[in-house]
């Protein structure tokens, strides 16, 4: 008895190549409407659905392939006597390899893109699978060829490796399904669903993880934008968390803006007239951490500004484009890693998650700056239009520095930043300290700094002034609000409440 194959794709890269190989095979098809189509333009014969159930499809084609004659023929056991006996008294042949892949509804999201038929048959397959091949990727089309032609029956590995494969692609399917229709307003009461299904593919395997003893893999959204590598060894994962970092604060600034980023924190961030000069002012508010860092731009790298990148040893850099002379320079270090990716595109994840002891912790995405209502100043002295530049560009990259975070800046470049301190006060210190030369050769230009969330006490304004320091940003909304407020006044100082704070922890 000639074994049956039963093919039905909306995908159909490939299906004409399988289609021979398994005639050539002395496999009998069957085929649904489409792809039967495809089949015969190609000169291969097929049996139709209908003549395998005798009932004509209907509805709008919802319904074909759900009839006993198929999934009979699907999951019967071949070794229970009973199965085999009923099959046999009703006429239903058994089917062997089932070629499956589904309506396009991630691209296509509407109600009549969800296919029923199609992930039944796959499921029926895949769970009969010591004797039934699931197949649901054309990538895998060979491998099946190969396998039936060497000794006319794939392995029980290869098939439950392809049974798996099937599950894992209904459930990505179906992932998006829930999600396209939980997104309805009457759906849910909140932005956050009972049970939550979030779809990721797998990109590659990586070297290792954070440390050498870790295994490591890039899993990207579905749909998602992903970068495009030019040059260089392929990336770390620790070179992907820097650079997802550096990209979530990058997206704040719509001015040209170059950031360099060590260990998922910013380290210098720049703006300016040109991408070169952002770049410049990025490197010297922290020449010596930018070694072995990831600098991410918002705009095109043109030959000046690579060759200011090529005096630095970099991890990864990463910008929409890259001028032809630029990337010339750029290669000629040989283990740069050099990335183009689309920032015109809004950031894709909703969700922040992380992983807790027992179970994930999902907030949204922080994608807001500021609140609606404008900032307040609220001492005697207000800031300046330059102060007041400064104070946005510098609490643009608080917002990005991990809690206790403060950033010190000015002429859009940060000058320094104090990061993840267990008291404000030491974030405040850090930072002045770190700023310290660049205040002193400067003592007439005023900086300011930035809190991503409020003073408990007056320290950090102290601190602020001893340094120079002439205007502060702050979320506002500490009992002692007062105490900071009137230390700000007796010494000069402006202070901006925006009421939003940003921890990062």
């Amino acid at each position: 008895m000639k074994k049956r194959a039963l093919l039905s794709v909306s995908d159909k890269r490939g299906i004409i190549d399988l289609a021979m190989g398994l005639v050539e095979l002395d496999f009998e098809i069957v085929s649904t409407g489409g792809t039967q189509d495809a089949l015969r333009d190609a000169g291969i014969h097929a049996i139709s659905i209908e003549d395998v159930t005798g009932f004509a499809e209907c509805l709008d084609g919802r319904v074909k392939t759900l009839h006993p004659n198929i999934f009979g023929g699907l999951l019967a056991v071949r070794e229970n006597p009973l199965h085999m006996r009923q099959v046999s008294e009703r006429g239903i042949g058994l089917i062997d390899l089932a070629v499956v892949n589904l309506y396009p509804f991630k691209e296509c999201s509407s109600v009549e893109n969800i296919d029923i038929g199609g992930v039944a048959l796959l499921r029926a397959a895949a769970k009969n699978y010591l004797y039934v091949t699931a197949v649901v990727d054309p990538g895998d089309y060979g491998t099946v060829l190969d396998g039936l032609g060497a000794t006319g029956k794939l392995s029980d590995q290869t098939n439950r490796r392809l049974a798996a494969k099937a599950f894992a692609h209904i459930a990505d399917y179906d992932s998006h399904i829930a999600a396209y229709l939980t997104a309805a307003p009457e759906t849910c009461a909140g932005p956050f669903p009972s049970c939550l299904t979030i779809s990721f593919e797998k990109v590659a395997d990586l070297r290792y993880g954070e440390n050498p003893h870790q295994k490591a893999a890039l899993y990207r959204q579905t749909n998602s934008a992903g970068t495009e590598q030019l040059h260089g060894k392929e990336m770390s994962y620790n070179n992907i968390n820097d650079m997802s970092a550096a990209l979530e604060l990058l997206r704040e600034f719509d001015k040209p803006t170059v950031e360099a980023c060590k260990h998922a924190v910013p380290c210098g961030v720049g703006s300016g007239a040109t991408i070169a000069e952002a770049y410049r002012r990025a490197y010297s508010a922290d020449p010596v951490s930018i070694f072995g860092g990831v600098v991410c731009a918002n705009r095109k790298i043109d030959l000046d500004t690579a060759l200011a990148l090529h005096k630095t040893f970099l991890e990864v850099i990463l910008a929409p484009s890259y001028a032809p002379k630029a990337l010339d320079v750029l290669i000629n270090k040989k283990n740069v890693r050099l990335l183009r990716l689309d920032m015109t595109k809004p950031p894709h994840a909703d969700f922040d998650i992380r992983n807790v002891y027992d179970g994930l912790l999902v907030q949204q995405a922080n994608h807001l700056l500021l609140p609606p209502e404008p900032v307040k100043v609220v001492t005697k002295r207000r800031p300046t239009d330059k102060e007041m530049e400064d104070l946005l560009f510098s609490w643009k990259v608080v917002k990005h520095v991990k809690s206790n975070g403060i950033v010190v800046g000015r002429d859009k470049q940060t000058l320094g930043i104090g990061i993840g301190q267990t008291s404000r006060i030491r974030a405040a210190i850090q930072a002045i300290e770190q700023a310290r030369q660049q205040l002193d050769n400067n003592a007439s230009q005023a900086a300011v700094m930035a809190s991503d969330a409020f003073f408990p006490f007056p320290d950090c304004v102290e601190a602020a002034a001893g340094a120079g320091i002439r205007a502060i940003i702050q979320p506002g909304g500490s009992l002692n609000d007062k105490a900071s407020i009137a230390v700000c006044d007796e010494l000069g100082i402006s202070m901006v409440f925006t009421g939003m704070r940003h921890f990062r922890h």
